[in-house]
């Protein structure tokens, strides 16, 4: 029996401010999704770093937003206008490092900008949790304020200036045309089945932790295992296909391997130990085929639309993201959890098929001596 009635109720209202508080924290996601290609072709136009910059000042605004008005409104203004300012200074700075680096470094500094980005994904929402229950929502929004302010700092700083190149007129056939080549394509599938692997298994894994009988802080400490397992195989990785070693086939093809392995064994075991396992593989796994995708797809495009490019892929990248929860939650619903984990097992394993056929290795790789 319900405690509650489906409507109209206490439960009815607890259920809808669940309900709106998510869609809320959609929007940031939505934001991303709608406005990354636009400001990633902005940045080809007038420079990645003023793209950065005013991204990471708008974010500090939003975030301002966000603390100063009261309620829902100000909780929507404000993760829907940190979301458009990250849709700014995300793909920005993945084509920053495309521009700023050349085949023998490209996949070492790729490896250690997700590696720092891997971090804050790990460390963002505990030191985030610490904020809110210290101060509450506006604390956070605070926090977020000026944090945006030291990075952009920084960026004006540290930054050097990357020139605006010329560009030929691109009409929608040449936009059809540069979406569909593999040299775009499977690199972006690539990153789209590794973000939506490492959302479900960061979903998943505490969940599971939780019903192995583990604590709170336990079952978040495997996400821990994740987080710094892909942050510390990043740098190597990207360095050693830098050197040749690491071809484009093996990095993708065996990151997303891992990947598939990895939640397959939470698919079928619930053992703490095999969460652990689980959460080893994956973060090994999205360690390993991130630079190495990422550094190829910037190796196969042209510099002066690279910002464009960086922010098609990252769309994929949000479309993965969120795409890989649903598929697992709407399996699990209907079934079990196993089953919803066994389902983003073999898309994984597909999308590594796809990338053992369509991926070829690097020709200019830069063999170690």
């Amino acid at each position: 029996m319900r405690r509650h009635p489906p409507c109209g109720g206490q439960g009815g209202r607890r259920g809808w401010t669940l309900l709106a508080f998510g869609l809320t924290l959609a929007l940031y996601d939505l934001a991303e999704v709608l406005l990354k290609p636009l400001f990633g072709a902005l940045s080809d136009r007038v420079g990645v770093r003023p793209v950065i910059i005013g991204g990471l000042l708008a974010f500090s605004a939003f975030s301002v937003v966000g603390a100063v008005v009261p309620g829902m409104l100000g909780l929507v203004l404000g993760r829907f206008g940190q979301g458009a300012a990250a849709s700014a200074f995300s793909p920005s700075s993945s084509a920053a490092v495309a521009r700023l680096t050349d085949d023998a470094t490209r996949g070492r500094y790729f490896g250690r900008y997700g590696s720092w980005k891997s971090l804050g994904y790990a460390l963002g929402p505990l030191l985030g949790a610490v904020l809110v229950v210290w101060g509450g929502m506006p604390a956070l929004f605070w926090a977020l304020a000026a944090l945006g302010l030291v990075a952009a700092g920084w960026v004006a700083v540290a930054v050097p200036h990357v020139p605006v190149l010329p560009r030929r007129r691109v009409t929608l056939v040449d936009l059809g045309r540069e979406l569909i080549a593999p040299g775009f394509l499977v690199p972006t599938l690539v990153l789209a089945a590794t973000t939506g692997a490492l959302a479900v298994a960061v979903g998943f894994l505490p969940l599971l932790g939780r019903q192995a009988g583990l604590d709170t802080v336990g079952s978040m400490a495997i996400v821990t295992v994740l987080a710094i397992a892909s942050s510390v195989a990043q740098p190597f990785v990207g360095a050693a296909h830098d050197r040749g070693r690491v071809s484009v086939r093996l990095g993708t093809v065996g990151g997303l391997s891992l990947i598939a392995v990895g939640i397959a064994i939470a698919a079928v075991a619930g053992h703490p130990a095999a969460l652990v396992a689980t959460a080893l593989l994956v973060g090994l796994g999205v360690g390993t085929a991130t630079p190495v995708a990422f550094s190829h797809l910037a190796a196969s495009t042209p510099p002066e639309r690279m910002g464009r490019t960086m922010g098609s892929a990252e769309l994929g990248r949000e479309l993965g993201d969120a795409g890989g929860p649903l598929v697992a939650g709407a399996v699990a619903t209907a079934s079990v959890p196993g089953v919803g984990l066994a389902a983003v097992a073999v898309l994984t394993a597909g999308a590594g098929a796809l990338a053992l056929l369509g991926l070829r290795p690097r020709a200019d790789a830069v063999p170690s001596d």
